[in-house]
């Protein structure tokens, strides 16, 4: 398995070094789309939904609970799927655009009695409320191919994580050749009553030093969805002239 992931990382690397940062799906997703769709499927979408990406949520879950540090952003939190898998010691924040999912996820925060989560909030992954370097992990699951702009949410990312955090993403990624990658880019039509694109690039997220640096892993059985774990380095302050 790591050999296909090697080889997954390096394709990736080269497509991402020859293509312009502004890559990215066919079909472009606004926040009033991404809202919209998910009025749609708030009522249902632990039902449709959850079952299928119940494998990739569990695995970026158990890697957060792995990671050194309490303070926890989960972007796009839903309907609190991933929240009661977390352990005790991690306090949790969750952000969504969508308020009709958070209305469920604050339901599942009662009913459960999840007293590690703290806030449940209405906000841009884009452009979070949050100050600089707030939390030890940021955590997206099945965001990155629904917000608008996969780089603005990276950089925000950076900017509320720490250094020496960690950012992780579980998603789907486009296949790049092969039956699969056709379909997904057939699928790309049907985006906006999808709330997300299947024809979404892993280049179209990460910029190649980012690929290069980051843990790739395939999310058993079948390989869907992708675990993206990124160590968020200190940026080095320029020395003076002379030093």
């Amino acid at each position: 398995m790591s050999e296909v992931l090697q080889g997954v990382r390096a394709e990736s690397v080269e497509v991402a070094s020859s293509i312009p940062e502004s890559h990215g799906p066919k079909v472009a997703l606004d926040a009033d789309a991404v809202k919209a769709a998910y009025k749609r499927w708030a009522s249902v979408y632990d039902a449709v939904f959850g079952g299928v990406s119940a494998f990739g949520r569990r695995r970026a879950v158990a890697a957060v609970n792995a990671l050194p540090g309490e303070r926890v952003l989960e972007v796009g939190v839903g309907t609190g799927l991933a929240l009661p898998h977390y352990v005790p010691g991690k306090r949790i924040t969750g952000i969504d655009l969508s308020s009709d999912m958070l209305a469920r996820a604050r339901e599942r925060v009662r009913r459960e009695r999840l007293n590690n989560v703290e806030m449940l909030l209405e906000m841009d992954a884009e452009d979070t409320r949050f100050p600089d370097a707030s939390f030890d992990i940021a955590v997206a699951m099945f965001v990155a191919s629904v917000v608008p702009h996969p780089r603005r949410l990276l950089k925000e990312l950076k900017r509320v994580v720490r250094p020496g955090g960690h950012i992780l993403f579980v998603n789907h990624f486009l296949a790049p050749n092969g039956l699969r990658g056709a379909v997904e880019r057939g699928m790309a039509r049907a985006s906006h009553s999808l709330g997300w694109h299947p024809d979404f690039a892993m280049e179209a997220l990460l910029p190649p030093e980012d690929i290069r640096r980051a843990r790739i892993e395939a999310v058993p059985p079948a390989g869907i969805f992708t675990l993206v774990t990124l160590k968020h380095e200190q940026v080095a302050a320029p020395q003076p002239e002379g030093a």
